[in-house]
Order: structure tokens, then C-alpha cells, then sequence
């Protein structure tokens, strides 16, 4: 009986150094994966633009609101999970479709008084975005200063990430157009 419990444990032995190896790469390459791999550098993008908007801190302020930006930027359509029913405050929380791929934003900054609104993003297994907007008054307009700080989650979104930070770059005049397109009719 002895000899049995001894080749039993031999084998069991034998049989953990085989697979050990294979079990450590294995463990390595999913987690490697999901880092980006020895050696894969993830995308990370800084952007910043700046334009005037002709309207007061009190007018523009609240269009930087999700649900408020429904009125000038065409196309947003925030699904708020958050408060319900839809309101513009720290902490709402909303999804966006972007194609195929869906994020879920929070508001982790809306202090209008002072001019300072942010927001996070996450497109699961892509990407990580977070924009900070930061408003002046300046006579009956207001400045806005505008980045975007984005982050690739996986090197396959690598050139997502650097394909949003060039339509980040334009996204200035957009903005400007749009915001004061919508101010000038509304007056």
C-alpha cells in the first residue's frame, strides 16, 4: 500500500511540474492581454480647445448639461439611467451608443457658478475618456476651455483613440458654431 501512495504521489508530482509551465503562460497571456501585452503601448490622447460663446455664464453654462446639449448638438441623444426623469446634476449617469460600441458616461463635475462641468466615460474593453470643461465670464460672453484626456484600453483601440483625437482637434469650431447657432436664435 505504501508503494502505491508513493507512486500516486509521484505522479501527482510529475504531473504538477509538466503542467505548471503551461499553466503560468497561459495565466500570463490573459492577463497580458487584457494590459496590452509586453511591450504594447496603449494609446493615450490629450486635447484641448478654447472658443467664446456670446451668451453669459448663467445662458451658456447649462448647455454643457446632457440633457441640455440635446438643443445644440445635433445627434445627442443621451439615454439617462440616472436621474430619472433627465436632469442635468452632478452625478447623472447616461449611455451613448457610438456605432456598434456603447458608453456609459457620469458627471463627475457640474458647478455652473463657478464654471466647472466633467465628465468620464468607459466603452468597455476600448477606451477611457474624460472631458473637462472650464468656463470665464468675459463681458456678456463666455470663454470655454474644452479637453479631452483619452486612454485605449486594449491595443486593438489604439487607433480608435488616435482617430477621436484628430476629430478632437477640429471639435473647437464645431462647438463655437453650434452653441452660438443655437444662442443667436434663441434670443
Amino acid at each position: 500500500m505504501r508503494s502505491y501512495v508513493m507512486f500516486l504521489i509521484g505522479t501527482l508530482v510529475g504531473a504538477g511540474a509538466t503542467l505548471l509551465p503551461k499553466l503560468v503562460t497561459h495565466v500570463h497571456a490573459a492577463h497580458s492581454h487584457v494590459v496590452g501585452g509586453p511591450g504594447t503601448a496603449l494609446a493615450h490622447t490629450e486635447e484641448k480647445f478654447e472658443f467664446t460663446a456670446h451668451g453669459s455664464m448663467e445662458v451658456v453654462g447649462p448647455l454643457f448639461g446632457a440633457d441640455k446639449e440635446r438643443v445644440w448638438a445635433p445627434g445627442w441623444n443621451p439615454s439617462f439611467v440616472w436621474p430619472a426623469p433627465a436632469a442635468d446634476q452632478r452625478g447623472m449617469v447616461f449611455r451613448i451608443s457610438h456605432g456598434d460600441l456603447h458608453a456609459t458616461w457620469i458627471n463627475t463635475q457640474f458647478d455652473l457658478k463657478n464654471g466647472n462641468v466633467q465628465y468620464a466615460y468607459v466603452i468597455p474593453n476600448a477606451l477611457v475618456t474624460l472631458i473637462t470643461i472650464k468656463m470665464e465670464p468675459r463681458g456678456n460672453d463666455t470663454h470655454v476651455w474644452v479637453s479631452y484626456d483619452r486612454t485605449a484600453l486594449s491595443a486593438e483601440a489604439n487607433a480608435h483613440v488616435m482617430h477621436l483625437a484628430e476629430q478632437d482637434q477640429k471639435a473647437g469650431a464645431e462647438w463655437e458654431e453650434q452653441i452660438n447657432g443655437y444662442l443667436q436664435s434663441h434670443r
